[in-house]
């Protein structure tokens, strides 16, 4: 049974960082591309960031882009979210997700998510 497992969220004041991470278990980890997307309240589910299976390629939403860092380590089964300057508009629920065609429509695997909370 596949089990994507986040942890690292909290709460953080406006402009602190916090690095969220994923642990994966049940499938070839190292096959599958990773994502990162995020849900706020009463908001649909978005995609942050998204890195292929050897880690050399990554993507991200534009809010992202400058400020945060989606890694893996492979020999770990681990994705991680390094989030910096973060912002009151960033509190959402952030889910780990592994898609095995990078394609990210109809996602193979999610994770249960981690609360992200920024304050003012």
């Amino acid at each position: 049974q596949v089990h994507l497992v986040e942890s690292g969220g909290g709460l953080v004041q406006a402009g602190g960082s916090l690095r969220p991470s994923c642990v994966a278990s049940g499938l070839p980890f190292s096959s599958y591309h990773m994502g990162w997307f995020r849900q706020a309240t009463g908001k649909e589910r978005k995609f942050v960031a998204t890195i292929n299976w050897s880690g050399e390629s990554t993507y991200y939403e534009d809010s992202a882009k400058g400020r945060f860092t989606i890694s893996r380590d492979n020999a770990k089964n681990t994705v991680y979210l390094q989030m910096n300057s973060l912002k009151p508009e960033d509190t959402a629920v952030y889910y780990c997700a592994a898609d095995l065609d990078n394609v990210w429509i109809g996602v193979d695997y999610w994770g249960q998510g981690t609360q992200v909370t920024v304050s003012s």
